[in-house]
């Protein structure tokens, strides 16, 4: 059974002149079989090899496949671009000939050309077409949160508002990173790995773009000895500077810098003066 949408594991099973067909070999009826065209065709192979490729609908809506690798899959997010609109909604760029569709009635905002937005893509269960949607709150649920704290995750950046750098989590969950432990400059569409700070008991997940507790000190430590090195083994920072000015040097907190700070004076590669930290030779 192919699966439309997605990465499908297949046998070669025949060669023709427009390319080569892959199935499943006890699978005899040859329209559940899908083409691969010959501008994907492997310089060298045999009938019998697996191949890996990205199955999806052509421009007649029958199944293809191609070598690849699409910007979004079924049920994934992605930030996509729209390359045109008509009068039945946006074809947005995800990476293939044909482009994604976004009827009107699934744009969040009505779409304009060039201009990148979130989308969702989802199988229509009234065409079984592969169909895109900037309504993506109706495909995050945050009621029952399989996740742990402390856990490393993927994250999409979706969108940024005063609190916030708003994210979707492992393409399922919504969460956030608040603004003031934010040392990094993010935008919408970044990919990124993550941290699961806290699970709310209303299902809310606060998330950290950076490894938490002690985990953070080793690469905070590390990058406080790449600036010592980079200004000549000087920096102008203490435990008495402004949090912000941390925040600008080194896009760490205060208190991850303090930590940090304390290990490498332990590990006596660094000495502290009241003008600041000096590498000791």
């Amino acid at each position: 059974m192919l699966a439309i949408g997605e990465f499908n594991t297949l046998e070669i099973l025949r060669d023709t002149q427009v390319g080569i067909f892959l199935g499943d070999p006890k699978e005899e009826d040859r329209e559940k079989h899908v083409l691969l065209p010959n501008k994907y065709v492997p310089k060298s192979f045999e009938l019998g090899d697996t191949m890996t490729v990205f199955v999806y609908l052509d421009h007649e809506e029958r199944p293809v496949a191609t070598t690849i690798n699409p910007y979004i899959k079924l049920n994934e997010f992605a930030h996509l671009k729209v390359n045109y609109i008509n009068k039945f909604g946006a074809f947005m760029d995800w990476g293939l000939e044909k482009d994604l569709f976004v009827p009107f009635k699934e744009q969040a905002r009505p779409m304009e050309v060039n201009k990148r937005y979130l989308v969702h893509m989802y199988m229509d269960d009234k065409t079984n077409r592969l169909v895109g949607s900037s309504k993506t709150q109706q495909f995050l649920n945050n009621d029952e949160v399989l996740l742990e704290e402390g856990e490393e995750v993927d994250l999409l950046i979706s969108h940024i508002t005063e609190a916030g750098v708003n994210v979707i989590i492992n393409q399922q969950y919504k969460g956030l990173a608040y603004k003031n432990e934010v040392y990094e400059e993010v935008k919408p569409g970044k990919k990124m790995v993550g941290y699961i700070k806290q699970i709310r008991p209303d299902g809310k997940i606060d998330v950290s773009l950076r490894k938490l507790g002690y985990e953070a000190v080793e690469p905070s430590s590390q990058k406080i000895l790449d600036e010592l090195k980079a200004n000549r083994g000087f920096l102008g920072l203490n435990d008495k500077s402004h949090p912000e000015d941390i925040k600008t040097v080194l896009q760490m907190s205060k208190k991850v810098f303090k930590k940090a700070v304390g290990s490498l004076y332990r590990e006596k590669q660094i000495r502290l003066e009241e003008d600041g930290i000096y590498l000791v030779d």
